[in-house]
């Protein structure tokens, strides 16, 4: 049951960071100038990434691992939960981080603006990915 608590954890951090994302750091971006908003967007994109692609697939990993172990369907499908980030992230919103990343701050302009407004509607996803994979783990630990 360890491995299944563990994977609790991870789906716990990642969706902690997520919604933080979504709830303070994105209102925050979004109060700033078109330029100063795409010059934070690109270090807390860089360091998000950094955090929550390891948490995604440590929380896919073991969920597997403790479906394995006990053979409760609930571990595998929140394991398939916290996976599913990384299709999303790279089908759904890597295009709209490569064209901020490509971008010059000095020339950010109202497109810069609307494109990181819809990353963070896409980055939502992510953190309703995470509540579920959140609430299928601890349903898991509980039954």
């Amino acid at each position: 049951m360890i491995f299944g608590h563990l994977a609790l954890v991870a789906a716990a951090l990642f969706t902690g960071a997520a919604f933080y994302i979504n709830a303070v750091e994105q209102p925050a971006r979004l109060g700033l100038p078109d330029g100063a908003a795409l010059r934070q967007w690109k270090p807390a994109y860089r360091r998000g990434f950094a955090l929550q692609a390891p948490l995604a697939l440590i929380g896919a990993v073991l969920g597997a691992v403790a479906f394995s172990r006990d053979g409760d369907w609930h571990w595998l499908a929140g394991g398939v939960l916290m996976l599913a980030n990384w299709p999303y992230t790279l089908i759904g919103i890597m295009p709209t981080n490569r064209r901020l990343l490509a971008m010059d701050e000095g020339a950010a302009d109202a497109e810069t603006r609307r494109l990181i407004t819809n990353w963070g509607h896409l980055h939502m996803v992510r953190t309703g990915l995470g509540v579920l994979a959140t609430f299928v783990f601890l349903w898991a630990a509980v039954t």
